[in-house]
Order: structure tokens, then sequence, then C-alpha cells
């Protein structure tokens, strides 16, 4: 559909060579724009992905760089426009989490996860704004969040804030550049089947007890998150600003899950 096409459109996405990020990488190509992939390490994956994209007829380039350092990030935006041509569409997807008590977290944990997780984030968004307003003609930023950003969990603080501070960092942003015709939302995904949470030391009943809490029984996946993406990035979601869109499968909006509880007599007996 037209509304959805971004031919001609030129977009960045962080993390963008798994997970999430790669799902959101073919999406957008799939939907027509050239992709620059900011991967941190993972080489052979990002050239995976890469491979995809070229083989839907589009343009990609592939950027190696950690977002911890933050001295760097207004190149990366450089280097896409010099590359690529120009930039109209931010995903600011690369995250990092460390399943911690908080009585655990030290000053370096809490300083990378804000770093990646939110300065990193602000000071991207902040380089490819002005190169939208010195271009003309608008933008698109995305920011991936989290549901943590709204309904904390245990073992997650850095973490969790990292992701509400993302929040109003959409807000504000959003409010600021409006006037350059520059969008600004965040998609916050719930349970997803990625990588982010295989390292943590978790009992094997959690998944089994996590979906239980999923009004629609499962896991998401990367794809249905690269969905409320591409709306965001395209025409159909030009008046969408300051906004986030949750894809969790209904997580957050049940608060005390009760369902398989009740008997279906109607008399709770």
């Amino acid at each position: 559909m037209k509304r959805f096409d971004l031919s001609d459109k030129v977009a960045l996405v962080t993390g963008g060579s798994r997970g999430i990020g790669a799902g959101i990488s073919l999406a957008l190509a799939e939907a027509g724009a050239d992709v620059a992939v900011l991967f941190r390490s993972r080489r052979e994956e990002a050239e995976r992905i890469g491979k995809q994209i070229a083989d839907m007829g589009r343009r990609y380039e592939l950027i190696q760089y950690d977002l911890a350092e933050l001295d760097g990030l207004g190149s990366v935006v450089a280097d896409v426009v010099d590359r690529l041509g120009r930039l109209d569409i931010l995903v600011n997807n690369a995250g990092i989490a460390h399943l911690l008590p908080f009585d655990q977290v030290d000053r370096e944990v809490m300083d990378l996860t804000f770093r990646v997780n939110a300065m990193g984030p602000f000071f991207l968004a902040q380089a490819a704004a002005g190169h939208m307003i010195e271009r003309g003609g608008g933008g698109r930023i995305i920011n991936i969040g989290s549901t943590n950003g709204q309904v904390a969990e245990a073992l997650l603080a850095p973490y969790n804030a990292s992701k509400g501070a993302l929040e109003l960092i959409t807000k504000s942003l959003a409010i600021e550049l409006a006037p350059h015709a520059i969008t600004v939302n965040t998609v916050a995904p719930g349970l997803i089947q990625t990588e982010i949470g295989e390292d943590f030391d978790l009992d094997p009943a959690f998944e089994r007890y996590a979906i239980e809490h999923v009004p629609l029984g499962r896991y998401g996946t990367p794809d249905e998150v690269a969905g409320a993406v591409v709306f965001l990035a395209s025409e159909a979601g030009q008046y969408t600003t300051g906004q986030c869109l949750v894809i969790d499968g209904g997580l957050t909006a049940d608060q005390f899950p009760r369902l398989q509880f009740f008997k279906r007599d109607g008399r709770g007996e």
C-alpha cells in the first residue's frame, strides 16, 4: 500500500543485525527503504542481514560502532549520509540488560546501561535531527523501548530506569522537533523471542510462568514489532508523535491474571 511505502527513504537501525533489530532492518527494506545496519561486534550476522536486504533490491551499509562511545555518534550519522546520501528514519533499537539484585548493581553497570539505552539514543537522535532539519522535509525517529519502561520488573532496576528515561526522551524530542515535521515515537515490546534474555540465570519454569501472564498466550516475534516501526516510519504514521505503541500480547493490560482460575459456571465455584 502506498501509505506504507518507504521507497527512496534511508533508515539507520542500531543493533540492526539480530533479534528485533534484524526484523526491523528487513521490514524497512521490504517496505522500500535503503538501510544502514549498525552493529557492535558480530559482523557475520550483520553481513547476513545485509545480503537479505540486497536480495530485496535495496541498498545497505554496515556500520560497526559501540553506542556506549557517545562522542562519536555524530560521525555515525555523517557516515550514513556520506554512504547513502541522506537519512530519513532513525530507529534506536540497540539495548542491554543485566539481571541483578539492586544491591549488586555497581556504577559501571548503571553507567553502561544508561549510556547504551538512553544517552546513546538521545545523542544519536540529536545528530540525526540536525541533518533532517538542515535537509528539510521532516523525518522519523523511532525509539525501541520496553514494557519495562512503564511497569517495573524485579532484578532489572537499571534496565527499567533506562527504558523509563527513554519514554520521556521520546516525548521531549517530539515536542521540540514537531515544528520541523520530525515525529518521535516509542515502540515498547513486551516478551519477544530474542537473544537478550538468554544469559539470564532463571529457572526454566520461568518461560511457562511468563507465558501464562500474556493474554495471547505466547511470546511475540521480531516481525510483530517491526510492523509497528514500518507504520510509524511511513506516511500512515505522519500524524503520530510523542506516543508509545505497546506490542506485548496484552501483558500490561492485565494487572492481576485470574482468568485461568475462573469457573465457567459464572459462580466462581
